[in-house]
């Protein structure tokens, strides 16, 4: 008989990212993350080939990425509206942590599920920091696509892409339950 964790499946039946704009200090400092960050490498990983990286993004960092975005939103002639979606991903962050593909040539394996495995490093990380008690969310944007950005700011290596900034702080609001998918329309049972 399986020994059933409640808690556990508890947890994850009712987990919620939280939005970023109700993330603020504090965040947890480097001796909280460690514990979080152990959790969301344990990961799916075929060939045990950690095809992923993590990049810890402070205050200092955070600053400087909002001004990059903001430089590269001028650039690319952006509105004023998307530029600060880029700009404010950053500039209002408590702590970020960009998950980034870094996938390894090996012909056993292919690349899609390297790419699964950098998507399950960042949805462990959102639940790892949510069960430790703090505010998660992965987030993308236009920064995650742009490339200058992405070689200036973070200095991905040829091959390398974005999975998502989770970012991580003090929640100040929690938020109200949204629709859930309807087993009935996604799951289909096959029994022969």
């Amino acid at each position: 008989m399986p020994a059933p964790n409640p808690a556990a499946l508890d947890f994850l039946s009712t987990r919620r990212s939280r939005p970023a704009k109700t993330l603020v200090l504090p965040a947890p400092d480097r001796a909280a993350l460690i514990p979080i960050l152990t959790a969301a490498l344990r990961v799916p990983d075929h060939g045990k080939l950690e095809p992923w990286r993590l990049i810890v993004l402070e205050r200092a960092a955070l600053d400087r990425l909002a001004a990059l975005a903001g430089d590269r939103a001028a650039a690319r002639g952006m509105d004023a509206d998307q530029a600060a979606k880029g700009i404010g991903q950053f500039a209002a962050s408590p702590l970020c942590v960009a998950v980034i593909e870094s996938p390894v040539d090996q012909p056993k394996i292919p690349l899609i599920e390297q790419t699964y495995s950098a998507g399950c490093v960042a949805l462990g990380l959102v639940n790892a920091a949510l069960a430790a008690g703090w505010g998660a969310c992965w987030l993308t944007g236009w920064p995650a696509y742009d490339d200058g950005f992405l070689t200036d700011g973070l200095g991905l290596r040829a091959g390398e892409r974005l999975t998502g900034f989770v970012h991580i702080g003090t929640e100040t609001a929690h938020p109200p339950e949204r629709p859930r998918p309807d087993l009935s329309a996604r799951v289909t049972w096959a029994d022969a």
